[in-house]
């Protein structure tokens, strides 16, 4: 990939107006995916997912919904920190997640790639872009993750990514839980109650490829 959306890790949508988007990681426990998909459907929000190849091994049901409904980027294949591999690691991640996730969802994911744990630097940026994808990371990050042990519930989600919002805010949230230790799924709990905050605040809802989409005639990843 060239051009524009080259060399760069995205952390708002450019130009986007007053719409914000809501991305949900998968690299966990499929906890609470229902809930997450019935809320989204039910208000008709739009939103993005990035996967894991190992979350979708684990979970083809939910891949293949999700894919047929919303973008599905490429998380890596088993959510490593980016810095500690080599070159040829880092590759075989990407194009692991690729063949994982295309044999779970159905379809090749979408032309994103979002770094584990945001971890990313020019040469790692640029690998991903020659594997076709457009690196996307985030303008707020949630922090339900931490769960109930670590502070983290309803008020402080909304608290947090409300205080950040922009136009053009792109939202991290997850799916699940992230520890064995803390069943509590507070992204996914406090969903309703934030998107109430957000629409109060005038902000409408995008997904990602409505900017990041590829041109016509450029090829989806690992597709030849």
């Amino acid at each position: 990939m060239t051009g524009p959306l080259a060399g760069e890790d995205f952390k708002r949508l450019p130009g986007a107006g007053r719409k914000v988007a809501l991305t949900f990681d998968c690299g966990g426990t499929a906890g609470g995916d229902r809930q997450v998909l019935e809320t989204l459907e039910a208000r008709g929000v739009p939103a993005s997912f990035f996967m894991t190849g190992l979350f979708a091994r684990r979970n083809p049901d939910l891949a293949r919904v999700i894919a047929a409904r919303y973008p599905l980027g490429n998380h890596s294949m088993t959510h490593p920190k980016f810095n500690t591999l080599t070159s040829a690691q880092r590759s075989a991640e990407v194009e692991a997640a690729a063949e994982a996730l295309a044999e779970a969802a159905g379809r090749p994911a979408d032309a994103l790639f979002r770094f584990p744990y945001g971890i990313c630097n020019k040469e790692s940026i640029g690998e991903v872009n020659a594997a076709g994808y457009v690196s996307v990371g985030w303008t707020v990050d949630s922090a339900g993750w931490r769960g109930t042990s670590g502070g983290a519930n309803t008020a402080t989600v909304v608290d947090r990514v409300t205080k950040a919002l922009e136009p053009g805010a792109i939202v991290l949230m997850h799916i699940g839980t992230t520890s064995a230790s803390d069943p509590s799924k507070v992204d996914v709990t406090a969903l309703p109650r934030l998107l109430d905050a957000i629409t109060a605040q005038g902000y409408g809802y995008t997904t990602l490829l409505d900017f990041f989409r590829p041109a016509p005639g450029v090829r989806r990843p690992w597709t030849g």
